[in-house]
């Protein structure tokens, strides 16, 4: 089976979602995925390596360079050499889209106010949208936990450890409050190596500004006796967002925030940088920020009784129990567990015979809380990783025998062919499949072969019957061919430089005062495909010397005039719609439909599959919603004031009522035949 994803920039384990079962029952090994190239096509030949008769159930992750191009750019790029209606647009993504829709791609022409569908579903591994991290497989939406699973649920908690339940965490929190007296930057707190979720906030507004720097002494926001702009800054392995409300408006203070987790030691201060009468000397930061608990355990100690001299264990009985120390639990194994690397089994060879690979997964995992969790690698950097490949043999491969030798050439003379017998081999001498050898050193079993010149001469044929000119001078036109003869007594030198003439002189007398119809040059066919048509102006001329007049059409109506339109055919359209005329509305007012057949058709207008649904017209369609108004006839009035009784007696079938109160009685009707109508 085929590999159906490219992960742009993802890591998948979820293998039914990206191998279809062959009917070998294998699957491919995707080595790595990582991003779409600039040339789109070439995305399986460049960022995937395929090993066959592999199962998997792991991919990797590597990040994209910088200058890649977004993946739904690049598939709406590739829409901009072929046209759009007749016309021809560039592409970019259009992402206002919700639900199913976000895993097809949607293009919008840029510089209009117009999106297009292009293709029902994006690439495999495309991103489903900006923000999040779910990515599209076959169509559908798919989310990827922080374990790297396709459609897993698990996230990291506050300590950074995926699919922790913020057990193994501790919090480190507090606030500094102190009178600065002096100039300079003032330490506050220390973030430790490995923090995560971390708030550094002042409780108020203030005129001093906080500081990040590490421990190198690079600093990383407000140092160098410089305040920088609010925004994102990395350092320490994370980025931190630095804020600063409105100085003027807002009441809120300073802070610093970072996912974490930080790979170094990091100090934060707050900068008392100028001494003004105004300057706020009190500062109050709270801080708060989160750490992975080790494997922290619990111990207590044991008092006994000795004698103070030789301080030998005695019994109890020697000492006052009242003055026995109560033991105090107190923490040990401070220091955090180190990570390590997770070993898994080598997986089948990829060849049953010759130099294979196999794979196995190497996980990064560290001790916490009596559990051992899977951990983000840099964890454990401090450690070689082992080799995820390795070559391989099970046995060796089977090789290619020349049974015959060649055979005569094909033909007698010129260019022809010549085979011979080429076999796979197996190492116990039998006769195998091809597929059991190496197919590209297999030799040739056809090959061209020269058995050189053959004798050639000058074949024609007739002079033409007509002149190419009705009146002066023309010529008359033959086809001159050099060709192969096999009979024996033609010389062997070949046709030779002397072409025999294609055309020879005539001349059909004198033009002047000749009437003849004058054809113009065709148009161009009506249709890009399939069959159309061309036209071209006919007119009545009299020949004169160097010229030519226009003649009424009767004057050359006893010759045979030269069509002025004629059918013509480009290419093939493939299978198209075709429907019929709309039928005539059901109804006249209030509401009715019509119908039309509509039908797939190919080139020679049978029936056929092939037409795209999505563009198949409406068969049914509504019509004439405007409300119904009857026809008012000045004839037709009520004679009686009390024709209302006519119409509650229902009397309005007779003659003489319905003329008498034909104001009321056509009312009537007319109500119940739209009652009917909406039925």
């Amino acid at each position: 089976c085929l590999p159906k994803a490219c992960i742009a920039g993802y890591l998948i384990k979820d293998v039914t979602s990206i191998c279809k079962t062959s009917p070998a029952s294998v699957c491919v090994y995707v080595h790595a995925c990582t991003c779409i190239k600039e040339a789109l096509p070439s995305i399986y030949n460049n960022n995937i390596a395929v090993d066959y008769n592999v199962t998997v159930f792991f991919l990797f992750k590597q990040m994209c360079p910088e200058s890649s191009r977004n993946i739904r750019e690049v598939q709406c790029a590739s829409y901009n050499n072929k046209p759009f209606m007749g016309r021809f647009y560039e592409w970019e993504p259009f992402a206002e889209v919700k639900g199913s829709q976000k895993c097809e791609l949607n293009c919008r022409a840029i510089g209009y106010r117009f999106y297009v569908r292009q293709a029902e579903k994006v690439i495999d591994g495309t991103p489903c949208d900006q923000n999040g991290t779910s990515i599209c497989v076959a169509g559908q939406c798919k989310s990827i936990g922080c374990d790297d699973y396709l459609g897993s649920d698990k996230v990291i908690d506050k300590c950074g450890i995926c699919g922790g339940d913020n057990t193994a965490c501790k919090v480190v929190s507090g606030v500094f409050k102190h009178t600065l007296t002096n100039l300079g930057y003032h330490k506050i707190v220390e973030i430790p190596e490995g923090a995560t979720k971390i708030n550094i906030t002042e409780m108020s507004k203030s005129n001093n500004y906080l500081a990040l720097r590490s421990r190198s002494g690079r600093s990383i926001i407000n140092g160098n006796w410089a305040i920088d702009r609010p925004g994102r800054y990395e350092g320490g392995g994370t980025m931190f967002t630095y804020k600063r409300p409105n100085e003027i408006s807002s009441t809120a203070g300073e802070s610093f925030l970072a996912d974490g987790p930080t790979n170094e030691v990091l100090d934060v201060y707050v900068s008392f940088l100028y001494l003004i009468f105004l300057m706020e000397k009190n500062c109050s930061v709270h801080f708060m920020l989160f750490l992975s608990a080790s494997v922290l355990g619990s111990q207590y100690p044991v008092f006994h009784c000795v004698n103070r001299i030789t301080h030998e264990e005695v019994s109890e009985s020697y000492c006052d129990s009242s003055t026995k120390p109560i033991p105090e639990e107190e923490a040990c194994n401070l220091f955090p567990c180190p990570a390590f690397w997770d070993i898994g089994e080598w997986s089948e060879c990829s060849k049953t015979c010759g130099l294979g690979m196999q794979h196995r997964q190497i996980l990064c995992r560290q001790m916490y809380a009596n559990r051992t969790l899977t951990v983000q690698q840099y964890r454990c950097h401090h450690l070689e990783k082992p080799e995820t490949t390795s070559t391989c043999q099970l046995k060796i491969c089977s090789e290619w025998q020349i049974r015959t030798e060649w055979t005569s050439c094909s033909v007698p003379c010129g260019v022809g062919q010549r085979t011979r017998d080429v076999k796979c081999v197996s190492n116990l001498g039998d006769i195998v499949d091809d597929e059991e050898c190496n197919m590209k050193l297999r030799p040739n079993d056809i090959e061209n072969c020269d058995m050189g010149p053959c004798a050639k001469s000058w074949f024609l044929t007739e002079w033409s019957d007509r002149c190419s000119a009705e009146c002066g001078d023309g010529v008359r036109t033959r086809s001159v061919v050099c060709m192969t003869n096999h009979v024996s007594s033609l010389p062997l030198e070949g046709c030779g430089n002397n072409r025999p003439s294609e055309t020879t002189p005539c001349n059909n007398g004198p033009c002047a005062g000749k009437v003849e119809w004058f054809a113009g040059g065709w148009t161009q066919c009506s249709t890009e495909c399939g069959s159309g048509s061309q036209q071209r102006e006919v007119i009545c001329v009299r020949k004169t010397e160097g010229n030519f007049d226009v003649l009424n059409p009767y004057e050359c109506s006893y010759l045979e005039k030269p069509p002025s339109q004629q059918s013509c055919y480009l290419k093939p359209c493939g299978s198209k719609w075709f429907h019929t005329e709309w039928s005539t509305c059901s109804k006249s007012c209030e509401g009715g439909f019509r119908v039309r057949e509509v039908r797939c058709l190919s080139d020679d207008m049978t029936a056929s599959t092939q037409c795209d649904p999505q563009l198949k017209p409406e068969e049914k369609e509504p019509c004439n919603t405007q409300d119904c108004i009857p026809e008012i006839d000045e004839n037709c009035k009520d004679k009686y004031y009390n024709c209302n009784v006519v119409v509650q007696a229902r009397l309005c079938v007779y003659t003489y009522y319905k003329t008498a109160c034909c104001a009321s009685c056509t009312r009537v009707a007319n109500r119940q035949s739209g009652f009917l109508g909406r039925r």
